[in-house]
């Protein structure tokens, strides 16, 4: 079920659970995790896109072994809201999984998330080498802990 507004999404899920946060983009996946309070999102790794069903694979192995009850996505709008080539291809993506998974999924704005990261990265004195390795599943944190922060507040 893709939930139409994040009310949605809170009633697919009434006692909480863990949920993934994914930034998807073209050559990778970045996963974080909260815990199932909703408290907090932490990167947890960056899966190297294939085909979708080595894709599936790999988040299938992260969303069993962490009992993940639920799923934001990032979508990567325009800056004036409207949606890219880009949006659409993480749209077919979650299509994809919902039909593949039965778990709630949430669309949760990106539109900044990659922006943001990479200033912190770069104000922590980060290598360029080292942010491009971790700055997928920091960008799904940032996403993450954007939409459980919007979920417990409403």
């Amino acid at each position: 079920m893709i939930a139409a507004s994040p009310a949605d999404f809170r009633a697919a899920l009434p006692s909480g659970g863990r949920l993934a946060g994914l930034d998807v983009g073209s050559k990778t996946i970045g996963v974080a995790l909260c815990d199932a309070g909703w408290t907090f999102a932490s990167a947890a790794v960056t899966v190297q896109r294939r085909k979708f069903s080595k894709d599936l694979e790999a988040l299938k192995a992260i969303f069993s072994a962490q009992q993940v009850a639920g799923l934001v996505i990032g979508l990567p709008l325009n800056l004036d809201g409207s949606e890219s080539p880009q949006t659409q291809s993480v749209r077919a993506f979650a299509r994809n999984l919902d039909q593949a998974l039965a778990l709630p999924i949430l669309f949760w704005d990106e539109r900044w998330s990659t922006m943001a990261v990479e200033r912190d990265m770069i104000g922590m004195d980060m290598s360029r080498k080292k942010r491009a390795a971790k700055v997928d599943a920091a960008a799904a944190e940032y996403i993450l802990q954007g939409a459980i922060d919007g979920l417990v507040a409403s």
